[in-house]
């Protein structure tokens, strides 16, 4: 693969040092220095000119830095020549940004994409959007990952002869009934009502709970108030386990914390397409790397390949 050069920014630098690794490729560097005026600068420190560039970073915390580093990520390798410019995106935050709900709101989610184009961007590599219409906002192609195979492959190793797969929501809830296929499961899911003070309720579950090993799935977890409401629930409906699966494993604040302080929950499982601060770690938490898919994807992208594909059966 003598023609690709992949750049890791600030936000995930483990995530991408994986990623080489599984695509045989030398990391190559990128120096971020800042102007007395708080102005960042980017310099890519490896050839561009005529090659593949694949630029990996998730927009997490700070996000409004690690979207500019990867804006100016994009407009040096832009100016270096670069024969293409794939900007690797495991987590897109501004993908919960898409739609308008409300008047005189912003939609960041489309924004953001026509800032990545602008800067230089000539494909897309993401993982689980927030919604489906999130792809549409971008106007370059986009490759869109999920990881209910790792997660599957995770569950798997359980006795899963009377699993329910539960979904918070009924937006979540294709998902779900995807991943309890590949589990041979059964698929419940909540009804949510989100309020204008960020408070949630969840009034019903739609699905059989009694007496079975539940698995509540969610494309993130944040502040993880949807979950804590729908263990509220699910208590009252009599299940026999419950564990707590996810792709983005954001877990702001003190929510891994308080999950794990839930007694009734068995375990906690993300990937790694965030990062997590070692000082957020309980025993209950189980990180599965998506790094795996991420280098299949990124090297079918460079040898012009099916992506796809990798979903087929």
């Amino acid at each position: 693969m003598k023609d690709i050069v992949v750049f890791g920014g600030s936000a995930h630098p483990e995530l991408t040092a994986e990623l080489c690794e599984h695509l045989g490729v030398a990391q190559s560097g990128v120096r971020v220095s800042r102007f007395a005026n708080d102005c960042l600068e980017v310099q890519l420190q490896a050839n561009c000119r005529e090659r593949d560039v694949f630029l990996v970073q998730p927009l997490v915390a700070p996000t409004q830095e690690n979207l500019v580093e990867l804006l100016l990520m994009c407009d040096a390798a832009r100016g270096a020549s670069a024969a293409r410019i794939t900007v690797v995106m495991p987590h897109y935050a501004y993908a919960r940004s898409d739609k308008k709900d409300t008047p005189r709101i912003s939609l960041g989610g489309r924004l953001v994409a026509d800032l990545l184009k602008t800067a230089g961007a000539d494909r897309v590599l993401a993982v689980t959007l927030h919604s489906p219409q999130v792809h549409g906002f971008f106007s370059v192609p986009v490759d869109h990952l999920h990881a209910l195979r790792e997660l599957a492959q995770h569950f798997r190793q359980y006795d899963l002869s009377r699993t329910t797969v539960v979904s918070p929501d009924l937006g979540n809830a294709k998902e779900a009934a995807a991943f309890a296929r590949m589990l041979g499961a059964h698929v419940a899911a909540g009804a949510k009502q989100r309020f204008p003070d960020d408070r949630v309720q969840i009034s019903d579950v739609i699905g059989e709970i009694a007496d079975r090993d539940v698995i509540i799935l969610d494309d993130e977890i944040a502040k993880g108030s949807t979950v804590l409401e729908l263990l509220r629930m699910l208590r009252d409906l009599g299940p026999r386990s419950i564990r707590v699966a996810c792709t983005h494993g954001l877990f702001s604040t003190d929510a891994l914390k308080r999950l794990s302080e839930q007694e009734d929950v068995l375990e906690i499982v993300c990937t790694n397409t965030v990062p997590i601060p070692p000082e957020r770690v309980t025993e209950k938490l189980r990180v599965l790397s998506i790094a795996p898919a991420l280098a299949e994807a990124v090297r079918r992208i460079h040898n012009g390949e099916s992506v796809s594909a990798l979903f087929d059966a």
